[in-house]
């Protein structure tokens, strides 16, 4: 029967805050896995013991952080009307149904001058990594490694070109002294020396956010962005590294550097990573071989002419150091440059005759040349893994790791557009995210898998053994009253026979 509801919004009601959260809801189960005491230890030098009014505790103020990462809040002042109003985030920060919470003020304040500066979230990031590797939900043996884009706070149309220097690359003095070996093996004279300072070039930067990089990409909208490097474990796809840098920077620069950055950092002994074609470049495949992990690199298009003969069909031998051409004709060494490039060169007389000569090169002097790297070796060892049956299952992996790591990212975390500006208040937001889904990533697997916690085997056991406890009580307590009973019974039977 349809009956009007009446409002009740004005009744009083005893009620306990901790009965109104669901016993399944995600913040109950984070809260009973993750302690989140370390905050406290990390937070308390940025304050000040014996002066100043008491500040909000860390703990408290890393969850408000926490709340609106998790659940994608990209306003502070939207978040602190959230928290006001739902049940669970005032339970989960430990605030009771009435108190009042921390002004907005207190999150923005905080987060732009009190931590801005240090690494302390980088820290609270590697906390949780540690505490991953202490459940044995990270390995560290097969790491997964891809870029995504931030689109920047900024116009596009709003920049100005100025000549910047472009980023440094740490194999530089490496690549010289293999560069001066190759020389010296060919009878050539060493490269003399050249400051090692980044070229100059021109760039757009933007009037509103000039940390950002412009941004040109295949498939992809130009414009002003940041990038986030990740890394993820190829077990449980916990996030083990966060590296942000303006959209411009290729994606090979910082990956050997943050490579060993976890390598030193968490000890993991690597022995395979999976990565895209971005990643397939000679200095990150020798990079590879020199720290013997197994690189499975996708396949990258070769950039040259394609109405010309390719130099995959050209043939090097090495014993006599020269590449053979389709129709048998030998090119030779020539020089080897400081950007590490071997130049083979054909010989004139014999291309001018060459019937397919207009097929293989456009050169007016009618001369072939072929560029080959000193660390080229390196680089066909990583192009021939892919083609393996370990390596078709590492690189299958991708989309369920890394890739899967950003969609989750982008669709549940606001993650495709830069809350702040400024590259330090981006990386806050990077890691923040990180932090945020491996806190749920750990929460959820550590509920749902009991060998990986023994602390809910012994809780399991505790309770079955209160369980039986109790039953065993129960048991004691009726057979004690039936005994007490029987007298009673005895008499009730004396008397019915005595009526009989």
């Amino acid at each position: 029967m349809l009956k009007k509801q009446e409002s009740k919004q004005s009744e009083i009601e005893m009620v306990i805050l901790e009965n109104l959260v669901p016993e399944n809801h995600l913040l109950r189960r984070i809260s009973k896995y993750i302690d989140f005491s370390f905050v406290r230890d990390k937070l308390s030098p940025f304050y000040c013991d014996d002066n100043g009014r008491p500040p909000v505790d860390p703990v408290v103020l890393f969850k408000i952080y926490f709340l609106g990462f998790l659940y994608g809040v990209r306003s502070e002042r939207q978040l602190m009307r959230e928290i006001e109003v739902n049940l669970a985030y005032r339970w989960f920060l430990g605030y009771k149904i009435n108190e009042p919470i921390p002004h907005h003020s207190t999150l923005s304040f905080n987060r732009l001058h009190r931590f801005q500066e240090s690494d302390v979230f980088r820290e609270l990031f590697d906390e949780i990594v540690f505490l991953a590797i202490r459940k044995k939900l990270v390995t560290g043996e097969v790491l997964y490694t891809d870029s995504t884009h931030l689109k920047a706070n900024a116009n596009k149309k709003k920049f100005e070109k100025r000549d910047v220097e472009g980023t440094a690359k740490h194999y530089l003095d490496e690549l010289e002294e293999d560069v001066n070996k190759d020389r010296l093996r060919h009878g050539k004279k060493e490269l003399k020396d050249k400051p090692k300072e980044p070229e100059a070039k021109e760039v757009r930067v933007s009037t509103t956010d000039p940390d950002s990089g412009y941004m040109c990409r295949d498939f992809k909208e130009e414009g002003f962005a940041y990038l986030d490097h990740r890394t993820v474990d190829g077990k449980h796809n916990i996030i083990t590294d966060v590296h942000v840098t303006p959209g411009n920077v290729h994606d090979s620069i910082p990956y050997i550097e943050r490579l060993d950055h976890q390598i030193n950092r968490f000890g993991f002994d690597v022995q395979a990573v999976g990565l895209d074609a971005g990643y397939n470049t000679v200095a990150v495949s020798h990079g590879l071989k020199q720290r013997n992990i197994y690189g499975v690199l996708a396949y990258k298009a070769p950039s040259s002419d394609k109405d010309h003969i390719r130099k995959k069909f050209f043939t090097y031998d090495k014993e006599r150091d020269i590449y053979i051409c389709p129709e048998g004709c030998c090119l030779k060494y020539q020089n080897t440059g400081r950007d590490g490039y071997q130049q083979f060169v054909s010989e004139p007389e014999i291309c001018s005759k060459c019937p397919r000569l207009a097929e293989c090169t456009k050169d007016r002097n009618h001369r072939k040349l072929i560029a080959r790297h000193v660390w080229e070796d390196d680089k066909i060892e990583m192009d021939s893994n892919r083609l393996t049956k370990d390596g078709i299952e590492i690189y299958k992996r991708r989309k369920e790791t890394v890739e899967r790591s950003f969609a989750d990212a982008k669709q549940l975390h606001g993650y495709r557009y830069a809350r702040y500006r400024g590259i330090l208040s981006v990386t806050f937001q990077c890691i923040m995210t990180a932090i945020c889904q491996n806190i749920k990533k750990i929460a959820n697997l550590l509920d749902k898998n009991p060998k990986v916690r023994p602390e809910a085997i012994a809780s399991e056991m505790s309770s079955n053994l209160s369980a039986l406890i109790l039953a065993s009580y129960m048991l004691i307590n009726a057979f004690l009253v039936s005994i007490t009973d029987i007298p009673n019974i005895f008499k009730k039977n004396k008397c019915c026979l005595k009526s009989g």
